[in-house]
């Protein structure tokens, strides 16, 4: 069936003041990074390191199964009833409640939850992507849970998801799955035209350059939702390589306006909050900033887009 878009939606749209959960972000942020690179550790190379992402679940995130010998283990953050749950294939479960403590306290207790399980794991000791880095062992400097505030995050991730979902079905090409990259924090979904793209640069703080050129080695259009921006997070697009005209083209909503600091364009996460109809309203950010890269950068439109309501009204 089709997707009906109505002001009801509105009632899911959580309001998260970015000033008003810094600590908890933070701290949530380092907690991602860990449980990231467990997956990093044991799941086999995709491209575009799509192998080491979290999916928003419903009840938190969650890295879905993960191979293990002959078997599999997940890992998953429950946001309602504030646990964090290891499970493996053969019925093994672990569980640490979630609550304010120092990173390097949850950085010991998960590995000795897996070695428990029988899944002993080794994982880079320090983050990415931020300055400074410090080793999750030695940080005692992030240590703030608040509940409220992971729940509402996970909420705004909820509805992200949704309508990131609804704008991947239109796209027969190459496309990522909608996941959350624990480097930079952010809920993401890039198209790809097929073409290859110029090396990346790379430079993202205590990160290699050669895992930008993994992630970047095709020409894309990507979007998504970064907690941190603005005063309640906020939506962007960007394009890789950015074809000429790109940053000046015509995108809806009015609100929406490109960074120049950032590379991207921008979409306050409260203007989709409080619109009559959120759904339509980031529905139409999404759509307006991707043509504006394909058309721009000559994508074959005919052969990667679709119809995600082609069976609408067919019987068996």
């Amino acid at each position: 069936m089709g997707t009906t878009h109505t002001s009801r939606t509105a009632t899911g749209w959580p309001q998260l003041r970015v000033a008003d959960w810094t600590a908890t972000r933070e701290t949530l942020h380092m907690w991602t990074q860990i449980v990231g690179k467990v997956r990093l550790a044991h799941a086999p190379l995709l491209n575009h390191w799509w192998q080491v992402t979290l999916y928003v679940s419903p009840r938190g995130l969650t890295t879905s199964a993960v191979p293990h010998g002959t078997g599999a283990f997940d890992i998953e953050f429950d946001f309602l009833d504030h646990t964090l749950h290891l499970r493996t294939s053969d019925g093994g479960t672990r569980r640490i409640t979630l609550e304010s403590m120092p990173v390097a306290d949850f950085h010991a207790r998960v590995l000795r939850a897996l070695e428990e399980l029988d899944v002993p794991t080794t994982i880079q000791g320090h983050p990415n992507e931020i300055e400074p880095a410090i080793p999750f062992a030695e940080d005692y400097r992030h240590h703030t849970y608040d509940p409220r505030a992971a729940q509402l995050f996970w909420r705004q991730l909820l509805q992200a998801n949704r309508v990131l979902g609804e704008f991947r079905s239109a796209f027969a090409g190459k496309v990522s799955p909608v996941h959350f990259f624990w480097g930079a924090m952010d809920l993401a979904c890039t198209r790809f035209s097929g073409r290859g793209a110029p090396r990346h640069p790379g430079g993202a703080p205590n990160c290699g350059d050669w895992v930008m050129v993994e992630g970047y080695s095709h020409e894309l259009s990507s979007c998504g939702f970064w907690p941190g921006g603005g005063d309640e997070g906020a939506f962007y697009a960007y394009a890789y390589p950015e074809p000429d005209g790109f940053a000046d083209a015509p995108v809806a909503p009015s609100e929406a306006f490109y960074s120049p600091e950032n590379g991207q364009f921008l979409l306050p996460y409260e203007t989709v909050r409080s619109a009559d109809d959120p759904d339509r309203t980031l529905s139409r950010f999404l759509h307006s900033t991707y043509e504006a890269a394909a058309d721009r950068a000559g994508w074959d439109r005919a052969a990667l887009e679709t119809d995600p309501e082609r069976w609408e009204g067919k019987t068996r």
